[in-house]
């Protein structure tokens, strides 16, 4: 997918595979949303050695193709990226992690991309931050509550989410479209759920759990990984004494379903701190669970201190909670989590292990 400052008369994209090129034609997927006519082309391409972009007889530089191995994977990870005035913040924690990691098979984002979902600005903002980097790594995004937003802060269909991105084909109805869906790389396979029902309505919940159901099950990947934006726990808040510990509907929702279904790792975040939970089962602390990480923050809305601990936590950020991304890597045996702050400084890392 890419972006125009004008229409294109016969846009395609070429691609080298092996000694040959092969050219695939592109549609227009161009949308409007805040008032803006956003001119975007999408085409669907086999895998090769680099690719370019051309319009008859004009062409964009060459791009090098990342082809994943078939059993090792890596993939970055950015918590919520979403930022108050200018994204530099985010686009500073995001060329530090690429450049770290030029190795990486793709990135996620684990919702709350941007702030405002109907403001352009941000989205043009967010995208240009990463612009060196976007055309060598496939990115698999993830809808958070904020991409909901209208300029009024009022609820609406996610308009801009639902149509800058492309993603698998979920097997449901329009209605659901690129609002949840899965993929595999290496020995992995990865499964993105919507967590906006509160937003877009409750009904997703009993069709994404059987969809989930039949997603998991179909797959003979070593590793089954979760992201989902919103999370599973429930937190104190400081200065709200009424407010409990224990888990959100998220969790008791959804631990008992990843727990039937084999799943070995879920990513979160929403909360806009790094909590790493180690494995839990059946609400509790147990080593035989699932490894749960809320991811932290990418972007500069902090909420410092505004959490207290919650019992399941087993390590926490430095406070005043930072920036941080996180890095997954994969094989038969391993699946390997690590959280750096932006300079590169090792905080956290868990690794599980599978005979």
């Amino acid at each position: 997918m890419w972006q125009s400052d004008k229409i294109l008369k016969n846009p395609a994209v070429e691609v080298k595979i092996g000694d040959f090129k092969k050219i695939f034609p592109a549609i227009d997927s161009s949308f409007s949303d805040d008032g803006k006519k956003i001119i975007q082309y999408t085409a669907q391409i086999e895998i090769g050695n680099e690719f370019r972009i051309i319009d008859g007889e004009r062409a964009t530089d060459w791009q090098k193709l990342t082809i994943p191995d078939e059993k090792n994977f890596k993939a970055i990870i950015f918590p919520d990226s979403q930022c108050g005035g200018s994204y530099e913040t985010w686009g500073k924690v995001a060329k530090n992690a690429f450049e770290r990691n030029s190795d990486a098979n793709f990135f996620v984002n684990v919702g709350d991309i941007v702030d405002n979902g109907e403001d352009n600005a941000q989205w043009e903002d967010w995208l240009t931050q990463i612009q060196d980097f976007m055309p060598k790594m496939a990115f698999a995004p993830v809808m958070g509550n904020h991409e909901t937003y209208s300029r009024d802060w009022k609820v609406r269909k996610p308009i801009a989410y639902l149509n800058y991105f492309s993603m698998p084909d979920n097997g449901e109805s329009e209605v659901f479209q690129r609002r949840f869906y899965s993929f595999e790389c290496g020995e992995a396979h990865f499964a993105i759920l919507d967590s906006q029902w509160d937003e877009l309505g409750r009904e997703i919940i009993d069709i994404q759990k059987k969809w989930l159901e039949n997603d998991l099950k179909s797959t003979d990947k070593q590793w089954k990984v979760i992201f989902i934006h919103k999370d599973v726990l429930q937190y104190k808040i400081n200065g709200r004494p009424e407010r409990k510990e224990g888990f959100s509907e998220i969790g008791e929702i959804f631990m008992p379903e990843f727990e039937k279904l084999g799943v070995d790792a879920v990513f979160t975040a929403h909360l806009h701190t790094y909590r790493n939970r180690g494995r839990l089962k059946n609400f509790q602390a147990d080593d035989n669970g699932i490894l749960y990480i809320l991811t932290g923050l990418s972007g500069n809305v902090r909420y410092n201190r505004l959490w207290i601990d919650h019992k399941l936590d087993k390590f926490v950020a430095p406070q005043p909670e930072i920036d941080n991304y996180l890095t997954l890597e994969g094989n038969d045996k391993i699946l390997a989590v690590k959280c750096f702050l932006p300079n590169g400084e090792l905080i956290d890392e868990t690794t599980l292990q599978k005979t």
